[in-house]
């Protein structure tokens, strides 16, 4: 069965809870998300809030505090916010994609350094206490005087899982990045898989999670999502899975009995933050944006916040001073104008901007009216 864009983009949509707001819980829904971006520390909460029906700045706080819900390392080695229960053992499973990283920007900073000694150190420093990355880099330099101390702090949590606790990622609370060990945050071990077996298991666990929030996709979608290689293996011998094929022939994979979306039923306007995961889910991202669209969204390691429309990508914004700043890719229709205008003035309560304004930048296309 070949699917076409339209199929994939509003059973995307779908799964990730932007064809209409859920009225579940928001740990269900980071539990159906599998894990939020949350590189910025405002955009889970913009995240969510755009994807469900009734949140609040408090919810995610809660969880957070509560030790429901834990920040930290993960998805592609970057900071996520995810269910206590799913960090346990996705943690480990993205430990080789941590190591990668770290060596490929710190390897030959560090190379006097013994790792087993390094990670051995940091468990001992942050044994029963919470410490800040510089306070933890001070701390190594006194073993590693000679070494770059900005190495040191971020090799720390590639190498040890840690967890990033409140207040940093409440929203609007920076500054410096605390390390607690996870393991001693959570009360529990994670899940390391000591066999093949096992860890051949929790990829398999992580590919189910994917396609169950994203839907149908290939198997450099599923890589492109998670930071994993060499998953064609695991996939491919999944013989639960669904096959599809897209326009350009593409095998696509999805669960078994998984329900497809219509291709015309309605998508509103959705504001998305930065970094938002639904954009930086699939290798070939057409199904959300087109390729000059991807090289204004996707610049480097940024990914700039977007606005929907008709389900696809249809702007960018930003949010400053109470000022929400829209600038779309082709010109709008009036009706589409005014949805935007009054799912902004939405977003602009939620942010704490009751009396905002929006500013209309020029469409940078001026062709093509939505």
């Amino acid at each position: 069965m070949i699917l076409n864009r339209r199929v994939l983009n509003r059973t995307t949509l779908e799964r990730q809870l932007l064809l209409s707001r859920a009225t579940m819980s928001p740990a269900q829904a980071v539990e159906r998300l599998v894990a939020v971006q949350g590189q910025e520390v405002d955009a889970p909460y913009i995240g969510l809030w755009s994807r469900l029906a009734a949140f609040t700045q408090d919810d995610l706080a809660a969880l957070l505090y509560g030790k429901q819900v834990v920040r930290g390392s993960l998805l592609r080695g970057t900071q996520h916010l995810t269910l206590a229960d799913d960090y346990v053992w996705i943690r480990p499973l993205v430990q080789v994609i941590l190591s990668r990283s770290r060596q490929a920007a710190f390897g030959r900073l560090m190379r006097e350094v013994d790792l087993g000694e390094f990670a051995g150190l940091v468990r001992e420093h942050l044994a029963g206490r919470t410490l800040t990355r510089p306070q933890l880099r001070d701390l190594l330099l006194k073993r590693w005087p000679e070494v770059d101390p900005v190495a040191l702090g971020f090799s720390a949590q590639a190498l040890v899982p840690v967890v990033h606790t409140p207040p940093n990622g409440i929203w609007g609370r920076g500054g410096a990045t605390p390390f607690t060990l996870a393991e001693e945050w959570l009360g529990r071990a994670l899940e390391y898989g000591a066999a093949m077996g096992a860890a051949t298991a929790a990829v398999e666990r992580l590919v189910v999670r994917y396609l169950a929030a994203f839907g149908p996709a290939s198997v450099m979608d599923v890589q492109m999502w998670s930071g994993l290689t060499r998953l064609r293996e695991v996939v491919e011998t999944m013989p639960f899975l669904q096959k599809y094929q897209d326009i350009d022939g593409r095998v696509l994979y999805d669960l078994p009995d998984a329900p497809l979306a219509a291709a015309d039923v309605p998508a509103p306007v959705r504001f998305l933050p930065w970094f938002d995961n639904l954009i930086v889910a699939f290798a070939d991202r057409s199904r959300m944006m087109t390729a000059e669209q991807r090289k204004a969204v996707c610049v480097g390691a940024v990914i700039y916040p977007t606005f929907l429309v008709d389900g696809t990508v249809g702007g960018m914004w930003d949010l400053k001073a109470g000022v929400l700043t829209v600038e779309p890719f082709h010109p709008l229709s009036d009706e589409v104008m005014e949805e935007l205008a009054a799912e902004g003035a939405r977003l602009m309560a939620f942010a704490g901007f009751e009396k905002g304004s929006i500013e209309w930048r020029p469409p940078r296309s001026s062709t093509t009216t939505w």
